[in-house]
């Protein structure tokens, strides 16, 4: 619990292309609490390095203060807030912004991909951390010495993270609980009509069933997991199905009906998946990035790759990397007709 006289302070740094939903997310609860409580217990501001419109991902704009001009000041939390390409945008003033805060004692979080700017600037070695799933692979490659986590949100100490999304909302919701107790939590919960919070140690992608209800049986999870666990060296199916605990004939039955393809052309979709996250958000080698998707041939690996995104990965390192207005990842993917 903390001094409930002294409003805190939020400060997010927002950088190009964030996503405007989550930071939103994020800073709505406090906004509730305040109205709720009839004086101001939290206080927040949305800076950027030069200041004025930053444009999020969704093509809307929110109007920032100049980094340097707060750089300087106290905050209680000092938040990043990024999406696309977040590498692009970790300046030398954000870094330093950064590592002044945590000399002070703040406490220093990020949402969706802002664990990518905190981690460069060295303040999450040794410590557990977030960031959207579509971003770990890369994260773990760039950031080996940081655990990443596949959960909702991270608290670690004064180091804290979100994956993004709606999940900010519970994020926010938590830092309350913590810092002013249940009451006020669930207060603003219900204000914003958030129907549950969810607990610490949530995974960002639930095995039990779909968001809209839709369940697959468990000899397709367990076979996804096997393909997801062995995404460098791909197994057999004929070993996927043991792991399934089904036959190779059911197996494929089971993937027709619930996934509309065979069990090898999803583990060839989710190796290039992650192999597009590789090539879009990392500078790996494209003989790197091959051989950590499962594919020992390079010439393979760019055929394959252009049949599923519709561009070789060399020009998608290149496009790929500038994120534009409602930009939707992936988005060179193909129905699959092959």
């Amino acid at each position: 619990m903390t001094d409930l006289h002294r409003p805190l302070l939020f400060r997010i740094i927002v950088t190009p292309n964030f996503n405007m939903s989550a930071t939103m997310g994020f800073a709505d609860p406090f906004r509730a609490v305040n109205y709720l409580e009839g004086v101001t217990r939290f206080r927040w501001e949305f800076v950027s390095e030069n200041g004025g419109e930053c444009l999020s991902s969704n093509g809307f704009s929110i109007l920032t203060r100049p980094l340097k001009d707060v750089a300087a000041e106290d905050a209680d939390f000092l938040i990043v807030s990024s999406s696309w390409t977040p590498e692009a945008y970790s300046s030398a003033a954000i870094q330093s912004a950064l590592r002044q805060a945590a000399r002070r004692n703040a406490t220093i979080g990020a949402i969706d991909t802002g664990a990518f700017v905190v981690a460069q600037a060295g303040l999450l070695k040794g410590r557990r951390a977030t960031v959207h799933y579509e971003h770990m692979d890369a994260f773990q490659e760039l950031y080996p010495d940081t655990e990443l986590s596949e959960n909702l949100y991270v608290f670690d100490g004064n180091r804290i993270s979100c994956c993004g999304g709606v999940a900010a909302v519970d994020f926010a919701l938590h830092i309350i609980q913590g810092t002013h107790g249940s009451a006020m939590a669930n207060a603003a919960a219900r204000y914003i009509f958030f129907p549950a919070l969810r607990e610490r140690g949530t995974s960002q992608n639930p095995q039990e069933s779909e968001p809209l209800g839709i369940t697959v049986p468990a000899p397709v999870r367990r076979a996804i997991k096997a393909m997801e666990d062995n995404l460098e060296d791909p197994l057999p199916i004929s070993e996927v199905c043991t792991h399934a605990e089904v036959s190779h004939r059911q197996l494929d039955r089971l993937f027709a009906r619930y996934l509309n393809k065979t069990p090898a052309l999803y583990y060839r979709d989710i190796r290039l998946d992650r192999a597009r996250g590789l090539v879009t958000q990392t500078s790996l080698s494209m003989a790197e990035i091959a051989f950590a998707s499962g594919f020992s041939s390079q010439v393979h690996f760019s055929r394959a790759y252009k049949a599923r995104f519709g561009l070789p990965p060399i020009k998608d390192r290149i496009e790929g990397r500038i994120p534009f207005e409602f930009r939707a990842w992936p988005m060179h993917r193909k129905t699959d007709s092959t």
